[in-house]
């Protein structure tokens, strides 16, 4: 347990700017607004928070991909927030070197240093997986995603020859957890209805399929929901391929583990979450993850704590660790930053512990499931959830707003299908 501190000005770095870096920090600066004496510092690769749960629909035009986005400063106008990159950190020194793009380094010392850098993409060595893939898990992601798919569709309107067509107008996503299920249904409906508009591309043409190793989708809810999930989108022309593995990838298409192979010239990857390199390379690191004990700090090291992906945070009870979500990433944010608190006044800290009251995953036109406690929704009542209860989550009025609104013209006008130019990753198609 971190002890209080006293006399001179107490340091307190945040690595991570996601659900659980801000999280924290948002906890902190209540504290900070009345002790001028601690400083709080917030690092992270981008100015802006976002708000992952909505990339699906950002990569598809349902909403604005600068409305899921919100300043750092404005969401902890208290904390000094500093867009840079991480070198490494000093554990003995308790110090952080970091280095804005084209800049020099700097070093921040710290009393309290959070981790809460998230992970990386895993794509387990198979090869080909990590050059030809595309994730789901940053803004650039989603933007490419939009890019690579309608440029799939002016490709094909130029396009001849049959099995060249065909490839261009497949999809595959591999995974079938919540990343890989809403991005395959939005994607789909986003392409099938964007082909309309061509005149020598048909929306029977486009084929969307969904890769899963295990034998049915969205493990984290009932068989029942996952079982409507896949019967609802299937009468939309998604096709899934369960107890199949990917075995490697090429510019070309994915080969699978039971011999087969589908040509395609987009394959999005969303199979797991990796350690953090970062995290990986610091002593007490076990499976490139920071173990933390029941107060989210982690032990032997006074003042170090971790959340999130990059976190092994395992229930008071034991059993196997919280899984990587955004929903846990939040509250073990909030509960690191009140532990914080509590060491800077040298009071007890909070054990954690959350348990899920429900899971959802949006289906894109006006369908949804979700699961809450032991009540199971399908259809447009847990579309209406879904989408109210991210609303409330959102950081700021102005962006509740701003996609409050984004949402409503979604109803009523067809999706926006420029295409937004992205050279440096066009050679990967």
């Amino acid at each position: 347990m971190a002890t209080a501190q006293t006399g001179a000005q107490r340091r307190v770095v945040i690595l991570g700017g996601g659900f659980g870096g801000v999280y924290a920090a948002m906890e902190l600066q209540k504290y900070v607004r009345r002790h001028p004496d601690v400083d709080l510092t917030l690092v992270a690769r981008e100015n802006f928070f976002l708000f992952t749960p909505m990339l699906p629909q950002a990569a598809t035009s349902s909403v604005d991909v600068g409305h899921i986005v919100v300043n750092l400063r404005r969401i902890v106008p208290v904390a000094r927030v500093l867009e840079a990159e991480i070198r490494s950190i000093e554990l003995g020194a308790r110090t952080v070197t970091i280095v804005h793009s084209g800049g020099s380094e700097h070093t921040l010392p710290w009393d309290h240093l959070l981790l809460a850098v998230g992970g990386d993409p895993n794509f387990f060595g198979l090869p080909g997986v990590a050059e030809h893939a595309l994730t789901i898990r940053t803004l650039s992601d989603a933007i490419v995603l939009r890019d690579r798919a309608i440029d799939m569709l002016e490709r094909a309107e130029l396009e001849d020859d049959p099995a060249v067509r065909r490839r261009l107008l497949t999809f595959v996503v591999a995974g079938a957890g919540f990343a890989g299920v809403e991005t395959a249904a939005e994607l789909d409906l986003f392409i099938r209805n964007a082909a309309a508009t061509y005149r020598n591309v048909k929306p029977s043409e486009v084929s969307t399929h969904v890769v899963e190793l295990r034998d049915r989708i969205l493990p984290e809810l009932s068989t029942q929901l996952a079982s409507w999930t896949q019967h609802t989108l299937e009468r939309r022309g998604v096709k899934f391929r369960l107890g199949v593995a990917v075995k490697s990838a090429d510019a070309d298409g994915v080969t699978f583990s039971d011999g087969t192979r589908i040509d395609t010239s987009i394959f999005v990857w969303t199979g797991g979450v990796g350690a953090n390199p970062l995290v990986a390379s610091l002593p007490f690191a076990q499976r490139g993850r920071a173990p933390v004990n029941a107060d989210l700090e982690v032990p032997g090291y006074e003042g170090v704590w971790a959340v999130g992906d990059c976190a092994i945070v395992t229930p008071p009870q034991g059993g196997a660790p919280y899984p990587p979500t955004a929903q846990h990433a939040m509250r073990e944010g909030i509960r690191a930053g009140r532990n914080i608190v509590a060491a800077l006044e040298g009071k007890r800290q909070e054990r954690f512990a959350y348990t899920m009251v429900g899971q959802m995953a949006n289906l894109g036109q006006h369908q949804a499931v979700a699961m809450l406690g032991g009540l199971k929704i399908s259809g447009f009542p847990a579309w209406w959830l879904w989408r109210t209860y991210y609303l409330f989550r959102i950081p700021t009025l102005e962006r509740k707003i701003r996609v409050a609104i984004d949402w409503t013209l979604d109803l009523f006008f067809s999706r926006d299908t420029a295409k937004i130019a992205l050279p440096a990753r066009e050679k990967t198609g």
